[in-house]
């Protein structure tokens, strides 16, 4: 495993990221409900692999995420992961502004002070720890200063309950603006081979303030492993059914895209998703691969991506190959 510091912290992380928005299940996740000592177990690979950065949030599972991570934590686990959740969504029905309905509830969105503390302390109780190493403002809102905002994370790091800030579904406007107010450690992107436009305008960016640009969402939530995932049908509110991927004329060019891959697969003996997060590594230095696990042996799959070194023809063979199915999509 390679291990990278988070921004200007001293957080020292593994360049994959177990992201735990699938474990949480529900309506957006209905094939994906897990049990603690399944979490226990895909844990327990993680630390056999060398990960130790987890990514959640309150929304995901709308708690149970959160609520599952926090059991499995026990019995000496906690300490061996850098521990990254997220505030600004919440479904307390205190205030913000409407952001959906998912799981029976209204999630509001909300980055007032008192929103961002009490969303910290909920994450805490859930998770079941004293302390968690990197907040994340889940959707950047205008609706309140970004100086109350930063005010009330800088306040919760210097009571110890959190180490560190980030941001995601942002703009680089948005970095540029928060770190007015201190330092921004991350940024979490949707970005990927299929819509890949958002790095392009944040590189720069996260290049002048020494920030890590964390990708989620490279393999297209499952579209960029394998050309049988394209045509698969989803349950209604599942996610992946309300992706452009499964519309025409995008999907037969995604096809057309897999049509290039296969060659490249058996020149470097790897999987698809190898393939694209070999691809997705190779566009920034300081960048952080989050991936969902809800199996060992994607885990590890994952991992192998490390290694792969594409050379630059073959790069710009799958950059020129997307075009056709790319669409700009800055979040889900």
């Amino acid at each position: 495993m390679k291990y990278q510091k988070l921004g200007k912290t001293d957080l020292n992380a593994s360049v994959v990221a177990f992201g735990a928005w699938g474990i949480g299940g529900g309506i957006v996740w209905p094939d994906m409900s897990l049990g603690i000592k399944d979490v226990e177990r895909l844990l327990d690979a993680a630390t056999e692999l060398g990960i130790n950065y987890i990514d959640t949030a309150p929304v995901y599972g709308t708690g149970v995420s959160e609520d599952l991570l926090g059991k499995a934590l026990k019995g000496g686990r906690r300490e061996k992961f850098l521990l990254q959740t997220k505030c600004s969504l919440n479904w307390r029905g205190d205030g913000g502004n409407y952001h959906y309905e998912r799981d029976g509830v209204t999630v509001n969105n909300d980055t007032s002070a008192r929103a961002v503390k009490q969303d910290v302390e909920d994450s805490l109780k859930r998770m079941g720890t004293d302390y968690i190493d990197l907040i994340v403002v889940h959707y950047v809102c205008k609706d309140w200063p970004v100086e109350e905002t930063m005010g009330a994370l800088q306040e919760l790091i210097k009571e110890g309950k959190i180490r560190a800030v980030g941001l995601s579904n942002s703009q680089p406007g948005d970095l540029e603006e928060y770190s007015k107010y201190g330092t921004v450690a991350l940024v979490q992107e949707f970005f990927s081979l299929l819509s890949p436009y958002h790095g392009g305008d944040y590189f720069p960016v996260t290049d002048k303030h020494g920030t890590t640009f964390q990708v989620y969402g490279a393999l297209e939530e499952g579209f960029l492993t394998a050309p049988d995932f394209v045509d698969r049908t989803f349950p209604a509110g599942d996610v992946r059914g309300k992706l452009p991927w499964i519309h025409e004329p995008i999907k037969g060019n995604i096809h057309k895209l897999f049509d290039v891959m296969k060659p490249l697969t058996e020149k470097y003996n790897c999987t698809y998703s190898n393939l694209v997060q070999a691809w997705t590594l190779a566009q920034y230095p300081n960048l952080s691969l989050l991936t969902g696990f809800r199996r060992v042996e994607t885990m590890e799959n994952t991992c192998k991506s490390l290694d792969l070194r594409l050379e630059a023809a073959d790069i710009a063979l799958l950059s020129e190959a997307a075009k056709p199915a790319q669409v700009k999509v800055l979040d889900k």
